[in-house]
């Protein structure tokens, strides 16, 4: 089993892989806050237990092995928050720094009642798609709320990026997965969009908001 620091690895590489570029030393090493050298070195040990394939200069690259690892320290984090936010009643805001401890356990049968009791969930609070036991995930395709023109009427289904920040905004905004929101208009100048949902009948949220919010048309 790897350890927390070989985990925490594996899923910037995951992530990283995800937005389908190419993975470099350099780009590892910011995403983690570490020193190069100290990146390459784990890099040769996690080739040794063939989870990646690493040559100088040259993309790393994701064994199957690997990403199926990955995949799987993801599951745990999001049936943990899942388990945060449904059963103990964590908001969504709070959970991510508490799924960050508990998916280092090495206890599969803690996840699998986890999951169990969760009635098997496909997605975690923030709208992630959760890999099932065998590392695969069921992708969903929805567009940014800043693709969309005036006049559509769109139901907010996930989130690009689940800072707290955010969280905590559209907590204050009473936006939530599942709101159903209208677009009233766009502003020529700076992108940013007027809304309309539920009691709210405008309110004028940043370009920066909207290209968080994942959306499908209804």
């Amino acid at each position: 089993m790897p350890t927390s620091v070989k985990e925490n690895y594996l899923k910037a590489l995951y992530f990283l892989q995800e937005k389908g570029q190419n993975i470099n030393v350099t780009e590892l090493s910011k995403k983690l806050g570490v020193s190069k050298p100290t990146v390459s070195n784990m890099l040769k040990s996690l080739e040794d237990q063939e989870w990646v394939i690493y040559r100088k200069y040259k993309p790393i690259e994701f064994t199957e092995k690997g990403k199926k690892q990955a995949a799987l320290i993801i599951r745990k984090h999001r049936l943990a928050e899942v388990f945060l936010h449904k059963v103990m009643k964590f908001g969504w805001e709070e959970v991510h720094d508490i799924a960050e401890q508990i998916e280092h356990i090495k206890s599969p049968i803690l996840f699998q009642r986890m999951d169990e009791m969760l009635d098997f969930p496909k997605t975690d609070p923030h709208g992630s798609p959760i890999p099932n036991k065998n590392g695969n995930i069921e992708s969903h395709h929805y567009l940014l709320l800043s693709q969309f023109q005036a006049g559509t009427k769109v139901k907010l289904c996930a989130l690009e990026n689940s800072t707290n920040k955010l969280l905590v905004y559209l907590n204050e905004k009473n936006i939530k997965l599942g709101t159903e929101i209208e677009i009233l208009s766009i502003e020529p100048f700076d992108q940013s969009v007027v809304i309309k949902y539920d009691d709210h009948d405008a309110l004028m949220i940043s370009q920066k908001v909207a290209d968080c919010l994942l959306v499908k048309e209804i």
